[in-house]
């Protein structure tokens, strides 16, 4: 009875030992796990709002002792607060300028976006060509019975300057400064917004954001869809870039595995939930 009792007591206390093992081992997975602490900022690109308010709460989630911020100001405005050193990203719905590089800043692509051309959802006309396009935004196509559509006039909506979205959809079909406007609006749900309620109304967007308010245009008869973007058929896309003052190696520990984490599978996840293409 005595060795039953000192054998069952020893069996007890390598079960207590073993357990106390584990808990240890998953403090220290936990603790390693969270060691990850500190802050990051972000501003720029409203028509990255999407996928940099889905960055900061999954990346959040993964390391709760940081803390990611973003604004929406512009790219040009948040590459500007890069520079100055407000912030420790600029978000950029386009290519940096030579003179954003010389500055310091370095262009870092997370991912594509293809820009939509929408209408109205009682627009009749089937799609534009790339030359209707220009002439529609530059004003020598004034009706949409000039491209197939009913005898009403265009409204040629756009975004503001300094808006990334503008500079790429100026810049991929020519036509910086030459563009004749009824609206210039501030931001991407302004535009479809606009479009959405005013008929005859044409704008561009982040085809991440396209909805059933509005109607998408093929353009040269080529589908706004990631997999045309992918084969470069569509035109109209351009890169998101998260940008930093200097190399991302040279960023702080909560920054480096931010971009870390964005070539990660769980990261690519994130930029595709929000609609756009990774960089693989």
């Amino acid at each position: 009875m005595k060795k039953s009792v000192m054998k069952m007591t020893a069996i007890m206390s390598s079960m207590i030992l073993a357990a106390g093992m584990l808990m240890a081992c998953g403090q220290t997975a936990t603790e390693e796990a969270d060691t990850l602490s500190g802050s990051i900022s972000m501003a720029g690109s409203t028509s990255m709002e999407k996928l940099a308010n889905a960055v900061a709460e999954s990346f959040m989630e993964l390391h709760p002792d940081v803390t990611v911020t973003a604004e929406f100001t512009g790219s040009s405005a948040g590459i500007e607060s890069l520079t100055a050193g407000s912030v420790d990203i600029g978000n950029s719905s386009r290519n940096l300028k030579d003179s954003e590089k010389e500055a310091g800043a370095v262009e870092n692509i997370v991912a594509i976006d293809g820009i939509a051309v929408v209408v109205d959802p009682a627009n009749t006309v089937e799609g534009l060509t790339k030359d209707q396009l220009i002439d529609i935004y530059t004003g020598k196509i004034k009706n949409w019975s000039e491209v197939g559509g009913e005898d009403s006039v265009i409204i040629v909506v756009g975004r503001e300057a300094g808006s990334g979205t503008r500079g790429a959809f100026e810049e991929l079909l020519e036509i910086e400064d030459a563009c004749a406007y009824a609206n210039e609006l501030d931001s991407t749900g302004a535009v479809m917004a606009k479009v959405a309620s005013t008929p005859g109304a044409i704008g561009y967007v982040s085809l991440d954001v396209v909805d059933d308010t509005v109607i998408a245009l093929p353009l040269d008869g080529v589908e706004p869809t990631e997999e045309n973007i992918k084969a470069g058929s569509y035109f109209l896309s351009r890169p998101f870039v998260m940008a930093t003052m200097g190399e991302v190696s040279e960023q702080s520990e909560a920054v480096v595995a931010l971009f870390d984490w964005l070539k990660s599978d769980e990261g690519k996840e994130v930029i595709k939930s929000v609609g756009l293409i990774t960089v693989d």
